[in-house]
């Protein structure tokens, strides 16, 4: 069928930040989007707690000087009962992160409204108060949404439709997409309590977990004077506690067992709630298809032990703009794309998945079976510890508190040791680069006359790559390290592509620099000589002599 006059060209469900961002991303690069959100803001929404990770991307979408002057409460860092020791302890984001030091506990009805309003100012056709109740396919491909308005049930055709409808996930649903995690069967009884103590200065701002018999709490100040208080417990266990008493007696059960929340809660009052979330850790297996796309919770959820649901959603947001971009203005590319899309996504996911493992797995503060429990699926003899530290750790620039936890738990058998092996190991063979590029090793031959040897598995492939908010075709690079791939320059794809094992270095800088002027030879061989420098580091290749 083609596609009627009247169609819109993209339709995204959802106001939430992932809708907001890609429709606002969208708007900007000249598409005619309607966003329809079945609420009003601004309304009631669990999530508050920000990383400094999100703090560029809210930069990019022009809001972030509206959010700092909100008088959002400052997130400093963590403060945390989890690890070897009973007390609590804090991190703070100063220590990895000096351009975002900080992040925000943001009141989400608030916070939402914020995004939803700029992209209304940035041209979306923003309808609140409208139900998207299905999505139209036809021969595999959605073609549309049916929903329902202030005037009646209509039929909207368009050209692409965002799913960012949360966790009712609209086509994940339709299309039995979704696959539950059985790592993380846990379930969340949350609410908000007025009167409550925050911890002492300088942690005032921080989020605080407290880790007890029955699983974990977050305590997270905002400021309204409003402290959301959630507890994560066993699915199973949690359901039989809340059938047995009702949400309010069983969240005041939990609140009594941990010891620290509930001095800060002993003089306070619960004001909203209590809420209970079921569906837990899930990711979909297929984000993409034609004529639509998946963000947010409507693709996948991860245990919110690191807050990291806002940040996948709105890094989502920015990815799924540009995958739209690309498969309306060059369809031949949807397919490719799609992939790189999913790939950056669960990427990101994956790292937050990984981590919350190896914490639950390395928290000894606690006997009980919630732990144990979640010890023996932390310890998956699938993957070795030196797997699951590149998986975890290797590759991923801080993205919040995650790291610092490591240092102060019981890591499952071998991880620890296989920090310290990954981390040795690089730092000796930078030290050997090092010396061997001044003229100062035992090496019997120059750097310039060894010869490059490709690690096993290293290659390059030709993929889509983000540029200037759309896909289009470039590189990318795919070492132990960076497992995934990494998008890499042309330059970088011909020189992995002439490393042979029989090439020396001052070959390789020959054959790239035929032809050029001394000053750019120069320049190239420079380049070659710090490439060479971050594969060998990274145990990409190996020189021989």
């Amino acid at each position: 069928m083609d596609t009627p006059s009247d169609a819109v060209d993209v339709v995204v469900i959802g106001g939430g930040p992932g809708g907001s961002t890609t429709a606002t991303m969208l708007a900007r690069k000249g598409w005619h989007v309607l966003l329809m959100e079945r609420e009003r803001f601004p309304r009631e929404h669990i999530g508050e707690s920000l990383l400094p990770a999100s703090m560029p991307i809210l930069e990019e979408l022009g809001v972030l000087d509206t959010v700092r002057r909100e008088g959002f409460v400052p997130k400093w860092g963590a403060t945390m009962v989890w690890g070897r020791e009973p007390e609590p302890w804090s991190w703070y984001f100063r220590e990895t992160n000096d351009r975002y030091p900080h992040a925000f506990q943001v009141w989400r009805p608030r916070f939402d409204q914020i995004l939803l309003e700029n992209a209304r100012r940035a041209g979306v056709d923003v309808r609140e108060g409208c139900t998207v109740h299905d999505v139209l396919f036809e021969d595999g491909r959605a073609r549309g949404v049916r929903y329902v308005g202030e005037d009646g049930e209509h039929v909207l055709p368009a050209r692409m439709v965002v799913d960012a409808s949360g966790q009712g996930a609209l086509i994940g649903r339709r299309l039995a997409l979704r696959r539950w995690d059985p790592a993380f069967q846990n379930l969340a009884v949350f609410g908000y309590f007025a009167g409550a103590r925050r911890l002492a200065p300088p942690d005032d701002g921080n989020i605080f977990i407290e880790s007890y018999a029955d699983g974990w709490f977050w305590n997270i100040p905002l400021h309204t004077g409003l402290m959301s208080v959630g507890a994560v417990v066993d699915r199973h266990q949690g359901q039989q506690g809340i059938r047995r008493g009702g949400a309010h007696q069983y969240l005041m059960e939990q609140i009594a067992r941990a010891p620290h929340t509930a001095a800060m809660l002993d003089e306070a009052t619960l004001a909203s709630g209590p809420v209970v979330v079921k569906d837990w850790s899930y990711v979909s297996d297929r984000i993409t298809g034609e004529g639509y796309i998946l963000v947010g919770d409507a693709a996948c959820f991860i245990d919110p032990l690191f807050s990291s649901g806002v940040h996948l959603a709105l890094t989502a947001g920015v990815l799924a703009a540009a995958w739209v971009t690309t498969a309306l203005r060059h369809p031949e590319m949807a397919v490719a794309s799609g992939e790189v899309y999913r790939a950056l996504y669960y990427r990101q996911y994956d790292h937050f998945r990984a981590m919350a493992q190896l914490f639950y797995a390395s928290n000894r503060t606690i006997d009980s079976y919630f732990w144990e429990a979640r010890r023996l699926l932390g310890d998956d003899d699938s993957v070795t510890p030196r797997q699951a530290f590149i998986h975890a750790v290797a590759g991923q620039s801080p993205i919040g508190y995650e790291r610092a936890v490591l240092g102060r738990g019981s890591a499952p058998d071998g991880f620890l040791q296989a920090v310290h092996d990954v981390s040795a190991a690089r730092d000796e063979r930078r030290a050997w680069w090092n010396a061997a590029a001044r003229g100062s090793t035992e090496a019997t031959h120059p750097l310039s006359a060894m010869t490059p040897v490709l690690a096993r598995d290293v290659h390059v492939e030709r993929k889509p790559v983000l540029h200037d908010g759309e896909f289009v075709w470039g590189h990318t690079l795919h070492t132990a390290g960076y497992p995934e791939g990494t998008p890499c320059s042309a330059f970088v794809a011909t020189l992995v592509s002439m490393i042979d094992g029989h090439t020396s270095v001052a070959a390789l800088v020959e054959r790239l620099a035929a032809g050029q002027q001394q000053d750019r030879g120069q320049q190239i061989a420079g380049t070659v000589q710090q490439t060479l420098a971050i594969l060998y580091v990274d145990g990409a290749i190996e020189l021989t002599q």
